[in-house]
């Protein structure tokens, strides 16, 4: 991931907006997405643009969320709640208000730990993000069994 940035303390990435932390973790999670899908074969950007959307989407998320919340750290788990029970000034056109709600959580804690320079973290929480799930996304020409 990056390198070179300022990370934050801990104690202040955690007093931002927690909304705020969800856009940055948006961008995180999709980053990370993007690069594992180009890096585990060739295909048309197109490809990799569909099986992206549907693994950082907020339904994609929140079942994703399912496998990673019990690892949560204590400062994780709070952050994920404010994140979660924030009040969002748009809606979800396809997930309902309770994915919507646990991938803007989910995104809070990836922002959260991007700015406290926690990528080691973010690895590792993403890695339970499976080939398979990004395999099953993309079409078949995109990836030789």
């Amino acid at each position: 991931m990056f390198t070179g940035m300022e990370r934050l303390e801990k104690t202040e990435a955690g007093r931002i907006n927690a909304v705020t932390l969800a856009f940055l973790g948006d961008a995180v999670c999709s980053l990370f997405v993007r690069e594992k899908l180009v890096r585990s074969g060739t295909g048309k950007a197109a490809d990799f643009q569909r099986a992206a959307a549907k693994v950082v989407s907020a339904r994609g998320q929140s079942a994703f969320l399912d496998r990673v919340l019990p690892l949560f750290t204590e400062d994780e788990e709070s952050v994920f709640k404010r994140g979660r029970n924030a009040k969002k000034a748009t809606k979800s056109k396809n997930a309902t208000a309770v994915e919507y709600a646990r991938s803007t959580g989910f995104e809070a804690v990836i922002g959260y730990l991007y700015l406290a320079g926690e990528t080691d973290r973010i690895e590792e929480l993403l890695s339970f993000l499976d080939e398979s799930e990004l395999r099953g996304q993309t079409a078949e020409k995109v990836y030789k069994p």
